[in-house]
């Protein structure tokens, strides 16, 4: 009598400003392939392709992080298991934001957006942030890199050719209102960019970028640090040579390699789920 497969784990792929849901493909399809049942959601308000984004910017004007959050939570609730959640930039956050509200079974975040209690603020973050909170105005608005400022401060470890290419198929207008969050979280009282780092939950792996400008490195160390206050597994690893863009450009094999090894580690994979996953890091004291 043969004994039936456990059903795949479901993976809830959560993007960051200014990067469409399609960006995820390459991972969702290396997962499946793997035997989880992957997914990668829009922010609401997306349109179903870049192209269509770009020719409707305010669709996703004026949507909040706790607005956000409430959307992946809706979408999980309908899942057939709770899921393993994987964020990128501010995807990141939201990612830890559902591990924390229970959501989730675990949570990888890829460069994580700045939440309340992290006081990490380099000058490099400051510079790529500038040109949105400098206008308060766009706080309601949406608004997207140029090719320029895209290179400078979201692609700037790869060349310039790879950065205008992943500009062209990825790069959308977002909601400028998760951004001011961000920034006046720390002076916020009740500031939907908080997350319950002290909740008994699954493990989280925070993944850094050497040469991140728009969460530099230092800033993702600084949510590892904080994250460890809570009794669930906490990891560290990072990327030396990398760019905000590592996980959607040349080098995003071997991010998903590493999350692979990390679930497989934790129960959530099969040992054949590793690849040549880059070191991680000693963890930061």
């Amino acid at each position: 009598m043969s004994i039936p497969a456990p059903d795949p784990i479901p993976v809830v792929f959560v993007h960051g400003l200014w990067l469409h849901a399609s960006s995820w493909t390459p991972w969702v399809e290396l997962f499946t392939e793997r035997g989880y049942a992957p997914v990668a959601p829009g922010w609401p308000g997306e349109a179903p392709t870049a192209e269509e984004c770009r020719a409707d910017p305010e669709a996703v004007a004026n949507r909040g992080i706790a607005v956000v959050t409430d959307h992946f939570a809706a979408l999980i609730s309908e899942l057939p298991a709770q899921p393993i959640v994987i964020g990128h930039s501010f995807g990141g956050l939201i990612a830890e934001k559902l591990l924390g509200q229970g959501c989730a079974r675990a949570c990888i975040a890829l460069s994580p957006a700045q939440f309340k209690g992290n006081l990490a603020l380099p000058p490099a973050q400051l510079r790529t942030a500038f040109p949105v909170l400098s206008r308060p105005k766009l706080r309601t608005r949406s608004w997207i890199h140029s090719k320029d400022s895209w290179h400078a401060g979201f692609a700037n470890a790869v060349g310039r050719a790879e950065s205008d290419a992943l500009y062209d198929a990825y790069a959308v207008p977002s909601p400028m209102k998760p951004l001011f969050q961000a920034a006046t979280a720390n002076f916020t009282l009740h500031s939907e960019a908080s997350v319950g780092v002290h909740r008994d939950r699954g493990p989280v792996l925070v993944v850094g970028a050497g040469k991140d400008r728009t969460v530099p490195e230092a800033t993702s160390r600084a949510a590892y640090r904080i994250l460890t206050r809570s009794p669930g597994v906490t990891e560290w690893a990072a990327f030396p040579g990398a760019g905000h863009s590592f996980a959607v450009d040349s080098t995003w094999r071997e991010a998903a390699d590493l999350a692979l090894e990390f679930l497989a580690r934790h129960g959530m994979g099969s040992a054949s789920s590793a690849g040549t996953a880059a070191p991680a890091d000693p963890a930061p004291a």
